[in-house]
């Protein structure tokens, strides 16, 4: 539960038993690249939903970036500070993603170490706010919420720290280098994904603890970066808030939700709007498509308007009407790395799933049983026909994926899990 709306309950306070104290509250400071609200994104999604949970019991500072929006900027501070959580941003630059700069920056990039995602978001005004946080205050731990930010506290001694790997990021730069087909490019990402894996390694070896959002995830930061100390806390879902409302569904309805401004969605949506959806009009020429997601570029939309019965929603106060008016939810994604909150939203709010491999890799979820995989574009279109055609054995087997959502990824648990790692951490 991440909003007041969203009428979560609040965790129990820890009390003493059998006459001995309770367990004080630990002082966390946690650094990161922007407050995460509003949520939507999936990172800003877990982000807040633990962090929100652990600040009933701790003492809890988010150490960041200013939000590039100065408006969301003033609403996310109010509502961390509201929900007992102290937030210090500092001011920095964004750097765009376009324009001759953005090209001059990335040829500058030859000649560092660092990964340029590292580089774009190291600034000299967050390490000294690290640096003064520390001096003037007692920290028990030490939270990097994305592993880039890793290098912000490279150089600060003292409290344990935590990496948050909500991806093992080398792993989507070897993919997006596999699906390249522009050789400059292709030249260029293998680059990044080379510097990334020494980086990782790096940044693993000196964290504390290494917490990713899967298993398989964990399984390659101990192989391939020898991370020696790693727990997983899966991504989670807020089940009271995803739930089927009743909604008649439309089988027709093929929904695509995500950030549309992170690029391994964006790859995705290319897919989906050149090659899949398609085929699936071709067969079946009343199937819609919505895509809906935060900050699409203008040249999706352009796109979006020139492919037969298609909707563009961007920036959407609530998904959830999306989730249960659809018939099914699709994830064709190619490029990823953690694994997906949207897989686990949809199936609490009961819509079938058709994914790629990828896409659904993390969850523990099965094929045939509680989701759909198809690999490449015919075999894809010919699941989402499927689905459509046919509605009441998908929904049958969105049921069973509920199920498991229900069990293994409710927020409630997932906090706790965070917080005897914190706790294990910091020795208290």
């Amino acid at each position: 539960m991440t909003d007041e709306r969203r009428g979560a309950a609040p965790l129990e306070q820890e009390t003493a038993d059998g006459g001995r104290p309770a367990l004080r509250p630990l002082h966390v400071v946690i650094v990161d690249e922007e407050l995460p609200y509003p949520l939507t994104s999936g990172k800003r999604i877990r982000t807040a939903n633990l962090v929100l949970r652990l600040a009933r019991r701790h003492r809890i500072t988010y150490l960041c970036h200013r939000n590039a929006d100065e408006e969301e900027a003033r609403q996310a501070a109010t509502f961390f500070a509201d929900h007992g959580v102290e937030p210090i941003m500092v001011e920095r630059p964004v750097p765009r993603k376009s324009g001759l700069g953005f090209y001059l920056r990335l040829a500058a990039n030859l000649f560092s170490p660092l990964p340029y995602s590292v580089t774009s978001h190291t600034s000299r005004a967050l390490k000294e706010a690290a640096r003064e946080y520390a001096a003037n205050h007692s920290v028990d731990l030490w939270q990097c919420e994305w592993t880039p930010y890793a290098e912000t506290l490279r150089d600060l001694e003292g409290a344990p720290r935590v990496i948050m790997a909500h991806n093992i990021e080398s792993q989507i730069w070897q993919r997006y280098g596999e699906t390249e087909e522009d050789p400059l490019k292709r030249w260029y990402i293998k680059r990044q994904w080379r510097k990334f894996q020494r980086f990782e390694r790096r940044a693993f070896a000196a964290a504390t603890r290494v917490v990713t959002v899967s298993t398989p995830d964990a399984d390659l930061a101990r192989s391939q970066f020898e991370a020696r100390h790693v727990s997983v806390v899966d991504n989670g879902v807020d089940t009271s808030y995803f739930r089927p409302d009743g909604t008649e569904r439309e089988p027709g309805r093929i929904l695509f939700l995500g950030s549309l401004d992170w690029r391994p969605n964006l790859d995705a949506v290319r897919l989906l709007l050149d090659h899949i959806f398609p085929a699936v009009l071709a067969a079946e020429p009343l199937a819609r498509l919505s895509l809906v997601g935060r900050n699409p570029p203008e040249w999706l939309a352009r796109r979006a308007a020139e492919v037969p019965n298609v909707e563009l929603a961007g920036n959407v106060a609530d998904v959830r009407p999306y989730l249960c008016r659809s018939g099914v939810m699709v994830v064709p994604l190619r490029v990823g790395g953690g694994s997906r909150l949207k897989i686990l939203e949809s199936l609490a709010s009961g819509l079938p799933v058709v994914s790629t491999t990828v896409g659904a890799e993390g969850l523990c979820l099965e094929d045939g049983q509680h989701l759909t995989i198809a690999d490449g574009v015919e075999e894809m279109a010919r699941a989402l026909l499927a689905t459509i055609d046919s509605p009441g054995p998908a929904r049958a087997q969105a049921g069973r994926g509920r199920e498991v959502v229900l069990s293994r990824y409710d927020w409630d648990a997932l906090g706790g899990k965070l917080e005897a790692i914190w706790r294990e951490c910091a020795g208290v």
